[in-house]
């Protein structure tokens, strides 16, 4: 058993979920009694070709996307010793090189072998790492020696009991923290029954903490997760969908209202200027049918965080926070320049601190440039000429009118 297995022994876990497992939600499962918290899985690529900045205003650590400025992997103190990375890799030396990047801000990383994505199974990664026995233990070995935090693994099960039994003995004889154990196929989904049998065979077999995975169908509340476990036999539960629909069914103390909740994980994504696309997402899926009712249908229309949060009575709320975010100096993704793009003399260029977001304008007459073109028209100038300049997926442009030049700081 590794020394780190204690952490992993006992616990109630937020599954990783793509798109969902951002810092709000892994907070809200916390507050309402999850242990511990997995992250989306995060391609290994897509982390090496970021860097790492403390962001004062939000109290966070951000790890950056240097090409567009997206924020890859968001934590803060709150979550801190009760946050496990996911790395979707299939290479033991960029599994490496993530989790050095990374193990100073998490408590444990683990390997993704059960996803049945085709994006995961192209790149060799999730799920398609249970046919390549040989490397997949290469990558554990790789961050067990290497690495001073937890590793563990999430795979799915095959038919083969048999098959799946000698799997888990041969990752646990590569020095993991715990294995966190899907009880379907990669074949199969959530109307297809989870093989908890199976999962009480290999918790009995291991002497690592095992993590059941799987039983969404059957958990509905605090009570049905301890049913779960004692079903599987099972040291910890790891939840996905129910959570993903109400954190709160974590809560001992039973769940809370919808309404409550979407409320809670607004007010979290607020505080942690959390993207709208995102936010929307998450409240998407835990609306579920309800998108169709009065209130659902007006959310489907909302861009922003802002519109979002008059729906439930935050605005006033969302006021206050980004005021006081915009003083303290947020630092958000226009703060990012091209990978090693040095500023030209702009001597004859003049730069302004703005910033083009399409949502602010309703119709094309209210748009800046439909504004110039109309304004240089009654001055009797030559129509604006702009000139764009791309590097990987930042662009910015700089607009020659009446034989001056005009840019913004922003990419």
């Amino acid at each position: 058993m590794s020394k780190y297995s204690e952490m992993y022994s006992g616990k109630l876990i937020l599954a990783p979920m793509v798109r969902i497992g951002t810092l709000p939600m892994r907070l809200l499962a916390l507050e309402n009694g999850a242990d511990l918290v997995y992250t989306e899985e995060l391609i290994d690529w897509k982390l090496l070709r970021s860097f790492r900045r403390e962001n004062p205003a939000l109290g966070t650590v951000d790890f950056v996307d240097r090409s567009d400025g997206t924020v890859i992997f968001r934590t803060c103190e709150k979550e801190r010793g009760r946050v496990i990375l996911q790395i979707g890799t299939s290479n033991p030396d960029r599994a490496f090189q993530v989790a050095r990047l990374i193990e100073n801000d998490v408590a444990g990383i683990d390997i993704n072998m059960g996803c049945p994505k085709e994006f995961s199974v192209k790149g060799g990664m999730g799920v398609a790492l249970l046919s390549k026995v040989d490397n997949a233990k290469a990558i554990l070995k790789k961050l067990v020696s290497s690495i001073r935090r937890p590793i563990t693994c999430k795979i799915r099960v095959f038919q083969d009991e048999e098959k799946t039994l000698q799997l888990c003995k041969d990752f646990e004889s590569c020095g993991i923290a715990a294995i966190a154990v899907h009880g379907r196929t990669k074949d199969e989904r959530p109307q297809h029954s989870n093989r908890n049998d199976l999962l009480k065979k290999i918790s009995q077999l291991l002497t690592i903490p095992v993590i059941a995975n799987g039983g969404s169908r059957e958990i509905e509340t605090y009570d049905d997760i301890l049913k779960f476990r004692k079903a599987t036999g099972c040291s910890s539960v790891m939840v996905a969908r129910s959570a993903e629909w109400n954190a709160s069914v974590f809560r001992k103390r039973g769940k809370l209202p919808l309404d409550t909740m979407i409320r809670s994980y607004l007010k979290l994504a607020i505080d942690y200027d959390n993207s709208p696309s995102n936010t929307k997402y998450c409240i998407q899926n835990m609306l579920r049918e309800l998108q169709e009712s009065e209130l659902g249908k007006k959310f489907l229309e909302t861009q922003t965080l802002g519109q979002m949060s008059e729906l439930w009575d935050l605005g006033d709320y969302y006021r206050e926070v980004s005021a006081k975010l915009d003083k303290s100096g947020l630092i958000g993704r226009r703060d990012v320049v091209p990978i090693g793009y040095k500023k030209p003399c702009l001597d004859d260029t003049v730069e302004m601190e703005c910033a083009f977001i399409r949502s602010l304008y309703m119709s094309d007459p209210d748009l800046p440039k439909t504004k110039l073109l109309n304004w240089a028209s009654s001055k009797g100038y030559k129509k604006p000429v702009y000139q764009t300049v791309q590097i990987d997926k930042l662009f910015k442009a700089v607009v020659l009118l009446n034989e001056k030049k005009y840019t913004s700081s922003f990419w």
